[in-house]
């Protein structure tokens, strides 16, 4: 199969681009190699479903989408087929998925030779074409989906790079609906056209001149904005949050007045990605940073979080969430200020608590026969929005009752687009029971009255009070239990400095603010705000004041049972016209929705700019469709101003873009198609300049570059793709020692530090290193840490676990530490490199290979496989020694009574297992951990024989 450049002409083939900026941009991308990156929302995987149709139509092609998710396959793959149905083309195939899951190697191979239009994953593409089972010459063109994303260490780039260095004809398109991180940091357009081997950028922002113009014409949607007041007690958390946030920024700041800090404003934490830029820059010195910022970027997240809750969830679930958040971040006993979240001890963190529960239930006070005792009644405050939704689909009934809608191409249906499935699961709640009066002393009349029948979700808010109350009732007792517990194990811990229980008797404890008599109401002795739990007879009021009414009985059940022979009692078939369909927003997806449902009435319960943008291209695209679009939006909140943070984000995103394309000069280091600018230099690179002396090597130049043998389980790092960058010819192979074969004598095996660690605790690591010095005479263990963060070992402490003493980051990174000296007394010839990223793991291997041999693939892949086989080492420590790296047994040694992070090591070179550790008398264990140690073991395991007895 030969493969097809971009002159390739034109098939006739029918398209669904109707307007005029899906078509000029269809020519262009025909036309060019290209990246596109378009503003969310203009139908971006429309144009690559057409344009991947018209290479489709025109067979004898072999074109590979990289960088496709299971939902956009899917969605590729039904438009090629409705796309083949309608314009009657017999050449097209449609879409082939290639994954683990659906084939296999050989049936890879001839589905390649075959042609067609082939989604594969990274891994699999990328072992494919260094193994020559997916020839790159052959490939008629690639299309990558998220250009965004393509780095320099990514598989993505990787796959380009051999594609483009043996296919100088074929095309390379990039598309990417996410401008963001294509303007951020040092000139990054310029990065990614580097990375995606392309010449040529194209932007088409909403502003574009075409764009304007096909969506701004005389087919409009009507849009009815509705600004929805907040309530004053949503008004007050809002405000409490915020505050609690911008005081965290400010104590960020102050504790780190080094970093870059610029966005770091209230304005950039409404974000999705602001945890993540935080993390990004504290990430090198995470190591080096105090308790108290680690646990602010925590509890950024979470107060991030409540002001989404609060807008989205009801004052019942929001209640409830606020308690779990309380819990996690309850105080232990004898903590102190310095151990807690420092929000809890803000007066805004009351504030929060406070006026959640105030919009749940108030108290108040109602006369006795003695004194005045306080009562708890029902609030069950509504959101705002419930009622103004209400309002507006009986808007819609009305105008469709007394003024039908002229005849067009929609079905009628009201199609309400929201946030997520829990906001669509709530708004179908008070849908179904806002009619529904939980009184019943008054008789029901038969017709409708608006004024009496007023829409209430207090059906829904009583039924989720009762529910919260159970709940709160089982989770006070767990709290309880917890707190005991704790209590205990404080009160009864023995400090082996004092050799006493608990604190001296001549100390007294120091409680800021006079202790529990003079702290303020609400709080804990050490000033964080107490979680309220109500007393047994203040629930009972409760659940009486929201009992089960004769109405609420009457409520059909939920469908249980399916059974055929009922069906009509459960199923039945409604007009179009008749359905309210509610769904959540799903990007691209969404496109889908508008296409089936054909809605004339669109509900937008939460904001989302590329929504409306779709909207408007779907009433661009139909001439016979009307639409109208309710935007319903809290005013003065976080949503409102998101919402407009988003979009002006976006338009300066584009702005940047702009300005770097007009000034972006073109580095000429490959030619037109990415390939090597000279083939003497090509050749020249493969003369080893660090062989000297006058020997034959030095003498001689092989045309053949380095290789280097490489598992294909690597290829989810990006050490293959940099060696491959440094001119070495990689050779995927299913290893089972090792990771890297450099040459016939030196194997390394790679491990990050996080899994270095779990090496250790499975005991995996013995055995690999073992397998290694059984096969090779020069085994290396490389430890690689991420470019991005410190290179260091502290970071990792948590991790890894401790049973010392000592500060928990110290004695983790110890712990780590000590480990890997018993590896190298275990293996005394194995090489550790240290690497703090994977370009110097690069850098490493090259200096490595300088003076060695190339190593056989082949015999790489027999290692390890042929048991009679003799390697180079000859070292095999005992079996006692391997028990050293098995963690889990060691861990559950630790928890013995007499067993201490001394005299463990003893045990564990001496014994095989817990079990023999069991059954050793004193004598037996005097020698390894003292007198007094093995009678406390002895007594462990004796004391559990007799129970069990």
């Amino acid at each position: 199969m030969s493969a097809a450049g971009t002159s390739q002409p034109v098939q006739p083939v029918k398209l669904s681009l109707p307007l005029v900026y899906q078509q000029k941009l269809f020519e262009e991308l025909r036309n060019e190699d290209e990246l596109v990156v378009l503003a969310r929302g203009l139908g971006l995987m429309r144009l690559i479903t057409n344009l991947l149709h018209s290479y489709d139509a025109a067979g004898n092609n072999l074109i590979v989408v990289v960088g496709a998710d299971d939902r956009e396959n899917a969605w590729i793959g039904e438009a090629l087929a409705e796309h083949a149905a309608i314009s009657l083309t017999p050449r097209a195939r449609g879409l082939t998925l290639v994954n683990t899951d659906y084939t296999s190697v050989g049936s890879r191979e001839k589905m390649y030779a075959d042609g067609g239009i082939f989604s594969i994953t990274s891994r699999i593409l990328v072992v494919d074409m260094l193994t020559g089972l997916l020839n790159p010459e052959s490939i008629t063109g690639m299309i990558v989906l998220h250009a965004d994303r393509v780095t320099a260490t990514s598989l993505e780039a990787f796959i380009l790079r051999i594609y483009r260095q043996k296919n100088k004809a074929g095309f390379l398109k990039a598309f990417s609906d996410n401008p963001d991180p294509l303007a951020t940091g040092f000139s990054p357009l310029a990065t990614t056209m580097r990375n995606l081997f392309l010449r040529k950028v194209s932007l088409w922002p909403r502003f574009h001149v075409h764009v304007a113009q096909s969506l701004e014409g005389k087919k409009k949607a009507e849009v009815i904005e509705l600004e929805v007041p907040m309530t004053e007690s949503m008004r007050t958390i809002q405000n409490a949050v915020m505050e609690c946030v911008e005081v965290s920024i400010q104590e960020l700041k102050k504790s780190n007045p080094g970093l870059d800090m610029e966005d770091w404003n209230l304005d950039s934490a409404l974000l999705k990605n602001f945890d993540l830029i935080v993390r990004r820059q504290l990430d090198p010195n995470w190591h080096r940073i105090s308790w108290k910022t680690k646990q602010i970027v925590s509890d950024l997240t979470v107060l991030r979080g409540m002001l989404h809750s609060m807008l989205a969830l009801d004052a019942v679930s929001f209640l409830q969430q606020l308690d779990t958040i309380h819990a996690a971040h309850a105080p232990t006993p004898g903590s102190t200020r310095q151990t807690q979240s420092p929000w809890l001890f803000l007066d805004a963190a009351e504030t929060i608590f406070s006026e959640a529960k105030r919009r749940v239930y108030s108290s108040t006070q109602r006369p006795g026969p003695d004194t005045n005792i306080d009562s708890l009644r029902p609030v069950l405050e509504e959101q705002p929005k419930w009622a103004v939704l209400a309002e507006v689909l009986e808007e819609i009934d009305r105008d469709l009752f007394f003024e039908p809608p002229a005849r067009d191409d929609s079905n009628g249906t009201i199609l309400i687009m929201c946030s997520d499935a829990n906001t669509c699961r709530q708004l179908r709640d008070y849908l179904q029971t806002m009619h529904v009066k939980p009184r019943t002393e008054k008789k029901v009349e038969e017709f409708y009255d608006p004024a009496r029948d007023k829409p209430s979700a207090a059906f829904m808010m009583r039924r989720k009070l009762r529910n919260y109350l159970r709940w709160k009732r089982e989770f006070a007792q767990v709290s309880a239990q917890l707190f005991a517990e704790n209590q205990r194990a404080v009160t009864g811990a023995v400090d082996p400095r004092l050799g006493r229980r608990g604190p001296p008797p001549n100390k007294r404890r120091r409680v800021r603010g006079g202790g529990a008599v003079g702290a303020a109401a609400g709080r804990l002795e050490n000033g964080s705000i107490a979680q309220y739990f109500e007393k047994p007879g203040e629930v009972a009021e409760l659940m009486a004041e929201v009992q089960i009414t004769e109405e609420e009985a009457r409520q059909k059940e939920d469908v249980v049972a399916d059974p055929l022979e009922d069906m009509d009692d459960y199923y039945q078939l409604y007009d179009m016209q008749d359905l309210v369909v509610i769904h959540p927003y799903e990007g691209d997806q969404d496109e889908h929705v508008l296409e089936e449902v054909k809605p004339r009435y669109i509900i937008m319960y939460e904001p989302d700019a590329a929504f409306i943008r779709r909207v408007e291209v779907y009433r661009s695209s139909h001439n016979d469709r009307n639409v109208r679009v309710y935007f319903l939006y809290y005013g003065g909140s976080v949503e409102e101003q998101r919402y407009l943070s988003a979009v002006r984000r976006e338009k300066d995103a584009f702005t940047k873009l702009i300005k770097e394309r007009a000034s972006m000069s073109l580095t000429i280091t490959t030619d037109a198609h990415g390939g090597p600018e000279d083939p003497q230099e090509a050749f020249l690179r493969t003369i080893n300049t660090r062989i000297a002396g006058g020997g034959k090597l030095a003498t001689s130049a092989t045309a053949q570059p380095p290789r280097v043998v490489v598992d294909v389980r690597e290829f989810r790092s990006s050490l293959p793709s940099l060696l491959h960058g440094r001119g070495i010819t990689i050779v995927p192979c299913m290893l089972t020692v090792g990771d890297y074969v450099l040459s016939p004598t030196v194997c390394v095996e790679r491990k990050s530090v996080s899994d270095l660690i779990s090496s250790f605790k499975d005991g995996r690591l013995y055995s690999q290193c073992e397998a290694m010095f059984q096969h090779y005479k020069n085994p290396a263990l490389l430890i690689e840490f991420d470019q991005n963060k410190s290179f260091t070992l502290e970071p990792f402490a948590d991790l890894s676990g401790s049973a010392s003493s000592v500060s928990a980051a110290n004695a983790g990174a110890a712990d780590l530490q000590g480990k890997i000296v018993l590896l190298t007394l275990a293996f005394p010839k194995l090489r550790i490199l240290w690497s703090s990223s994977p370009y110097e793991s690069a850098e490493i291997f090259e200096r490595l290979k300088s003076l060695e041999g190339e190593p056989d693939p082949i015999a790489a892949v027999r290692a390890g496989l042929d048991g009679d086989e003799e390697g180079g080492g000859t070292l095999k420590p005992g079996g006692a020694q391997q028990q050293i790296f098995n963690q889990v047994p060691q861990d559950m040694l630790g928890n013995v009574p007499g067993v201490t992070p001394k005299n463990i090591m003893n045990i564990v070179l001496v014994t095989e297992n817990i079990k023999e550790v069991a059954n050793m008398t004193v004598e037996e264990l005097d020698p390894l951990v003292g007198k007094a140690a093995a009678r406390k073991i002895c007594g462990f395991f004796a004391k559990d024989l007799l129970e069990d007895e």
